[in-house]
């Protein structure tokens, strides 16, 4: 783009936000990140030009008015959660649907498999624990296996192991996406023939209401993480506009915000798995509103409500940009 075109486009924001006087924390860094943005474009292509100068300029004034609203430097852990991180899954919401899908056709490869081939099951899982498992339905108790460590330890070590796999999931991505597609496929295809297992022990729906207790938030951070993955390896194979270096950059912050953010869903579900899950008695109406509550959660902190700060973040530019031109 020319730098007189890139001007025109964008001198009535500027404009704007230069003249405009704000005490809001958020309206703040959403010019902040928007100025920034721009910035970054200017200098990857007009790296001595004034626009260039004048950008700069604009963007350290913004800085030090951020850092003098003694609000937000109160507020940033809040920010975080209500704003930063739902428009950054609305963002890159392509990268999460490629993900799902992706984990979920491995998903029923796996089950599949496992269906086809009696050997599968043995091959994704183990030997040690299908024969555990075989002997535990055996002796009445089927999900016994909840209930053989202490509950604080199995809480302690779930959480580690479950944070270190979305770890390792988003820094995979390096490999052009591909190390984040191998960690999805791997996942996918146990979690495929493990469930299929169960069905094929006439067990199916009482395993959907005992390990989806914790399942349901588990393996949505999973697939979120390997949407991470997706956003730094993408941005790295399709950088756009910008020079691929500065496109890596955005795009491994994103995912590295977005895996910051699952920290507290693993640990949650760490803690159902080690303190709730094995109670696998409980009356079906407690099973099932855990299993919808976090469901619930899920759609809404992931999907629902980033659209809808999305939609309200259109409306709120959109009004300052009448009210500017009046």
């Amino acid at each position: 783009m020319r730098e007189a075109l890139f001007v025109k486009q964008n001198a009535a924001k500027w404009e704007q936000f230069e003249n405009m006087q704000s005490n809001s924390p958020d309206e703040l860094a959403d010019r902040f990140i928007s100025i920034t943005d721009d910035l970054a474009y200017a200098k990857t292509f007009y790296p001595k030009s004034r626009t260039t100068a004048y950008l700069n300029g604009l963007a350290a004034r913004l800085h030090q008015s951020i850092y003098r609203n003694k609000r937000e430097k109160g507020g940033r852990f809040i920010t975080f959660w209500k704003y930063e991180l739902p428009l950054l899954f609305k963002q890159h919401e392509k990268q999460l649907l490629y993900a799902l899908l992706f984990f979920l056709t491995f998903c029923v490869m796996g089950a599949l498999s496992a269906r086809y081939d009696d050997t599968f099951v043995r091959l994704i899982l183990g030997d040690s624990y299908v024969n555990m498992t075989n002997e535990n339905i055996q002796n009445g108790d089927p999900f016994g296996v909840y209930k053989q460590a202490d509950p604080f330890e199995m809480f302690f070590f779930i959480a580690i192991n479950n944070i270190w796999v979305s770890f390792l999931a988003f820094t995979l991505g390096i490999i052009f996406s591909v190390g984040t597609l191998y960690v999805l496929v791997r996942n996918g295809i146990m979690l495929g023939s493990f469930q299929y297992y169960f069905f094929s022990k006439g067990l199916g729906w009482d395993s959907v209401l005992v390990i989806w207790i914790h399942g349901t938030l588990e393996i949505s951070a999973i697939v979120i993480a390997g949407a991470a993955g997706l956003v730094m390896g993408n941005s790295f194979l399709f950088p756009k506009t910008y020079k691929r270096m500065v496109a890596f950059k955005q795009g491994a912050k994103d995912g590295l915000k977005m895996i910051i953010g699952l920290i507290p869903v693993f640990v949650a579900a760490a803690f159902l798995e080690g303190f709730v899950t094995r109670h696998t008695g409980m009356p079906l109406w407690v099973s099932c509103s855990i299993l919808a509550g976090s469901l619930a959660f899920i759609s809404w902190y992931v999907v629902i409500y980033p659209n809808r700060l999305h939609l309200s973040s259109k409306l709120t530019k959109l009004h300052h940009g009448t009210e500017g031109r009046i």
